[in-house]
């Protein structure tokens, strides 16, 4: 069995199998997302939320599921069939692709590359063409109006997450997630993590994450006062489920990119206690609960309201903060806690 690995047909099926088993992870974590995200609006609101399917309401996201794929597929007389059917495939894939980079302990992850930070990147910039796409073939103007929204807003954003990251970047001297979680271990748990020496950041990173991701309150795109249900509006079964999908495997994207960024992925936040994947998942799992406290009691924002903080506040406030980080490390003040390359972290 150890000389079949050891050949190329061996090494693609391990390959396979990692694969299938990040994907795995991603599909199961989604239906409780699901459920999670419904269960605390529900108890914001004082409702019991789902309760009937499962233990619990457990398996409602399933009956959800099964639902979406087992429903006649709708498609407009006027759209552009192929290109309809395109664009929720696009969304739905490039947000799992993005996970190939994503390390859940020290070695486990599918793809140790150098330039993790540049991939992600460039995976959830491409996800805006999905939505874009699926708003221009519908042939209809509320779509069309929510796929251009959301394109000026996820762009908007992703410029003040990407100055955001540069700050830790400069901390680190590298864009490989493994290196910088590596930079945050100390003897002083979570007070080595990054959200200290970035603490201003964090704020507005988890902002921005909201503004990309869609959800609210910055959820302008799909927003039902005026645009009915937005880009999503002639999207129904499979190709639907396909675009809901993708946003929440997103969301959660984002999660754990907060969790490795500033908060120590899969370190222990308590010296002594072992490090680990559960620190990771759990790390997650919170910051995913505090996106679905915020969609429960934030009022939505009126659309100029959003692009106006994007580019008037969070790009001057993301770009001084560059500055600033790049002078505190490059002069190692308190003895290098900006300058992690310089300890050799």
């Amino acid at each position: 069995m150890a000389d079949f690995f050891s050949t190329p047909l061996g090494t693609l099926v391990i390959i396979l199998a990692q694969c299938l088993a990040v994907l795995g992870f991603v599909m199961v974590s989604l239906l409780f997302l699901v459920y999670g995200d419904r269960k605390i609006w529900a108890a914001v609101q004082m409702r019991r939320g789902p309760n009937v399917v499962g233990v619990f309401g457990l398996l409602q996201s399933v009956a959800d599921a099964l639902k979406y794929v087992v429903k006649e597929v709708v498609i407009p007389a006027g759209a552009d069939r192929t290109v309809f059917m395109l664009a929720p495939m696009i969304s739905f894939v490039l947000a799992v692709i993005a996970w190939a980079v994503i390390p859940f302990n020290d070695g486990w992850v599918l793809a140790d590359i150098n330039v993790a930070i540049l991939y992600v990147f460039a995976m959830s910039s491409l996800e805006v063409y999905g939505v874009i796409m699926g708003g221009w073939a519908s042939n209809s103007k509320y779509p069309f109006l929510g796929s251009l929204r959301s394109a000026a807003q996820m762009i908007s954003y992703e410029v003040s997450i990407g100055l955001i990251i540069i700050g830790v970047i400069i901390s680190t001297g590298s864009m490989n997630f493994g290196d910088i979680v590596r930079a945050q271990d100390g003897d002083w748990g979570m007070f080595n993590w990054y959200w200290l020496p970035h603490f201003p950041m964090v704020f507005l990173f988890f902002i921005s994450c909201l503004a990309e991701t869609n959800r609210p309150p910055f959820d302008l795109p799909e927003a039902e006062s005026e645009l009915v249900a937005g880009y999503q509006v002639e999207y129904s079964s499979t190709p639907f489920l396909l675009f809901m999908a993708g946003e929440y495997i997103a969301i959660f994207l984002m999660c754990a990119l907060t969790s490795l960024l500033f908060f120590g992925g899969w370190l222990s936040p308590i010296p002594g206690l072992p490090d680990g994947v559960l620190w990771m998942v759990a790390k997650m799992a919170f910051f995913f609960f505090i996106f679905a406290m915020v969609k429960a009691i934030t009022p939505r924002y009126r659309y100029d309201q959003l692009m106006r903080i994007g580019w008037k506040v969070f790009l001057p406030l993301s770009i001084g903060w560059v500055v600033i980080v790049a002078f505190l490390a490059k002069f190692e003040v308190l003895g290098g806690f900006w300058a992690r390359w310089a300890m050799g972290g």
